[in-house]
């Protein structure tokens, strides 16, 4: 879905534009507002661009789905989500989930988009249901061709519950796609940790020592259904507060400096 903003209505300040941001639509009917991120941002005319599933359950996605070109709807933002410092962390790994890929690829547009290089080490590891659930066919060719063309910067890993090849995809899926879910095989090589430890040091091996050397700059950014959420990092605090690090990353002893929850 694309929106137009008026003109009026165009941030001119765009340091309030730096990922990662979404903004709040309402729905008129039912007055109940829910967050999207503009997949690119916002363009030089005011518009944004948004990969929305219309799900039975959800009241403004269905309501947004109803729209005729040309409707107006009313939005409130931006809202930063996470802050973006390109020389901040030397490691990024992100775990998305379904339309929790969105934030993700707003990041990724904007650093692979700039003329600066990217610094860091940024690692996406997506999970869909199927091949048919998985990003708009723009989505994945940008984050396909972004990782070959930035192989040291840039990982792009691809995970499907299912893995049918009748189920039919608009954009060209490569072949290394994993038929599985994100486990801790998968943050493990995304961390760069050992998977194995011999049987005498973890006899003495404390298991509250994070397994990730304090003095490296990694987070872990999760962004996905609650489900997965909950079993990659632990569940949110109340009203979504970060909460404590649990779940797979808990095990593998990362802090909550080192994960952040979307």
């Amino acid at each position: 879905l694309t929106l137009s903003l008026p003109p009026d209505s165009i941030p001119q300040d765009n340091r309030e534009l730096t990922p990662i941001w979404s903004v709040f639509v309402k729905d008129d009917d039912i007055q109940v507002e829910r967050p999207y991120t503009p997949l690119e941002g916002v363009d030089e005319s005011g518009n944004m661009s948004f990969w929305i599933k219309k799900y039975d359950h959800g009241e403004v996605a269905r309501w947004l789905h109803a729209k005729q070109l040309g409707s107006s709807i009313e939005l409130r933002g931006p809202v930063k989500t996470w802050t973006w410092k390109d020389d901040t962390w030397d490691d990024i790994i992100m775990v998305s989930g379904g339309t929790g890929i969105t934030p993700f690829y707003q990041l990724l547009h904007h650093v692979f988009s700039s003329e600066n290089a990217c610094k860091g080490r940024l690692t996406l590891l997506h999970a869909s249901k199927t091949l048919a659930d998985l990003p708009p066919a723009n989505v994945m060719e940008f984050l396909h061709g972004v990782a070959e063309q930035h192989p040291n910067n840039f990982r792009f890993c691809v995970f499907v519950d299912s893995l049918d090849v009748s189920q039919q995809h608009e954009a060209k899926i490569p072949m290394d796609i994993t038929c599985d879910r994100i486990g801790k095989s998968a943050l493990q090589d995304a961390l760069q940790l050992k998977k194995t430890m011999p049987w005498w040091k973890a006899l003495f091996w404390p298991t509250n020592v994070p397994a990730v050397a304090e003095d490296r700059k990694v987070i872990v950014l999760v962004c996905g259904p609650e489900q997965m959420v909950n079993a990659i990092a632990g569940p949110y605090g109340r009203n979504y507060a970060q909460g404590k690090v649990g779940g797979i990353l808990g095990e593998l002893g990362l802090r909550s400096h080192q994960v952040w929850k979307l």
